[in-house]
């Protein structure tokens, strides 16, 4: 099973669409992910990534939602 976690970008590189990458947060972790698949995201949007590749935007109330349910799976894991 494949999961694709929500994030908020934190910085960017300027290039081409298909090497642009941004270093997007999840829950106090960072990753580089490659933005090549969403051109139009900007700093402080809120992605969806998966293996390596941010692959849709979401809206800051979606993301919030998600990671709260993140969180409830978390707290029933422990």
């Amino acid at each position: 099973m494949c999961l694709a976690v929500p994030g908020k970008i934190i910085s960017m590189t300027d290039g081409d669409a298909l090497s642009r990458t941004g270093r997007v947060e999840f829950a106090g972790i960072s990753k580089d992910v490659s933005l090549a698949y969403v051109p139009e995201a900007r700093l402080n949007d809120y992605v969806i990534v998966h293996a390596g590749f941010a692959i849709s935007i979401l809206d800051q109330q979606e993301a919030q939602k998600s990671l709260q349910a993140f969180e409830q799976l978390h707290a029933i894991e422990d």
